[in-house]
Formats: C-alpha cells, sequence, structure tokens
C-alpha cells in the first residue's frame, strides 16, 4: 500500500504539482547504510526526500521524527508508522546517547537509509536555525556509515510551518557529496554547517 501510495499520488504531486528540480541527482547514495542530512522546514520535506527513491531503495528509507508530534492520535499515528514509516524517539536528550538512537541503530544495521533533520524541528520559512549536536552522537555509534548533505529551496513557501494550504512552488533540491564522521565534536559540526552552507550558497539564494 506504501509502495502504491507514492507511486499513484504522492510521486506525481511531488514532481509536477512542484515542479521538483533536482540538482546533482546522480550523486544520490541509493543503497544503504547511510545518513541523509537536510534542512527542514516544512512538512513536504520528507515526503520531498522519500520520493526521490523507488523499489527496493524505498522499502529501506526511514525518516527520524518526534514521538511526542506524530503519535499523539491515532490517525496522525497511522498516517506517520505506516505510509511514512517513520522511526519515532523523544526530543529530549538524555546522556544514553545508545539507548535513544538504538532504533536508528538497528536500522542501519539492516541498510537503512535514515533520513535526519539537524536543525531538530521545522523552522522559519526559507530560514536556517542552528545545526544541534544530536548528528554527532548518533554518528559517534556508528563513524564509518557515510552521510550525504540534502539542501531544499522553496518547500517553505510551498507549505509553510504551520499551515495545511499546499501553495504551488518551483522547488530546488541539491545533493551534496557523502562525508564522514569527524571525532571531533566541534570539527564535525562545522563540517556538517560548512557542508550544508555550501549547497544553499550553490543556488545563490539572497533571501537566505
Amino acid at each position: 500500500m506504501r509502495n502504491l501510495l507514492f507511486a499513484l499520488i504522492i510521486r506525481p504531486i511531488v514532481f509536477i504539482v512542484l515542479g521538483l528540480n533536482i540538482r546533482n541527482y546522480e550523486r544520490l547514495k541509493k543503497e544503504g547504510p547511510i545518513v541523509l542530512i537536510a534542512n527542514h522546514n516544512s512538512h513536504l520535506d520528507t515526503i520531498v526526500l522519500m520520493s526521490l527513491f523507488r523499489g527496493k531503495s524505498f522499502s529501506h528509507v526511514r525518516p527520524v521524527a518526534a514521538g511526542d508530534y506524530f503519535l499523539k492520535n491515532a490517525m496522525l499515528k497511522w498516517f506517520s508508522t505506516k505510509v511514512m514509516n517513520i522511526i519515532p524517539i523523544e526530543r529530549k536528550m538524555t546522556k544514553d546517547f545508545k539507548v535513544m538512537f538504538q532504533p536508528i541503530l538497528d536500522e542501519l544495521d539492516n541498510e537503512g537509509i535514515i533520513i535526519l533533520y539537524p536543525e531538530g524541528s521545522r523552522g522559519e520559512p526559507e530560514k536556517l536555525s542552528k545545526y544541534k549536536s544530536g548528528i554527532y552522537y548518533l554518528m559517534r555509534e556508528r563513524p564509518d556509515v557515510p552521510i550525504q548533505p540534502i539542501f531544499m529551496h522553496g518547500l517553505g513557501k510551498a507549505l509553510p510551518k504551520d499551515s495545511f494550504i499546499l501553495v504551488p512552488f518551483f522547488v530546488d533540491i541539491f545533493i551534496g557529496e557523502p562525508f564522514k564522521f569527524i571525532a571531533d565534536r566541534k570539527l564535525f559540526m562545522e563540517d556538517v554547517t560548512y557542508r550544508l552552507n555550501a549547497l544553499r550558497d550553490e543556488g545563490n539564494f539572497k533571501e537566505w
């Protein structure tokens, strides 16, 4: 049902209604384990990223999402778990990072393609928030797993935060080269910031 829903409804909307323009699509790794990191401005972000994959690759895509939000009622829980196939986690950080991230680690050990937003939650339309260090503590547990940066522009206008009306808008997706974990937390977070900002600058988006 999940594959059929994306094939017949979601992908046509994403690629036609939104006018999706993918830059460097050939860079996208379609086999796991891998962690995809991206900026986060809209509920459409995850749907768009998932739509980049098809077939066997699609079956391995698992977005990380806040359990307190996406499991808060029966209907949203059904859509989040059965259609989006999220990995729900608690947004409150604890000292036991390995236990907190264990569901994600299990998926990575099973060739998972994980979608993760270093900002933690959706920011204001077309603005970047400071990246949180959760990505560092996750990757510290699987330092050999590649990380692929993706920058999305336009989704914050197509469906802004707290809006439920889809506005057709041209969307640009910039796919970067995969990179690896750095043990030094400061250097790693600087590398994450640099790579996502470099993709943003590639599009020369003056409003950012």
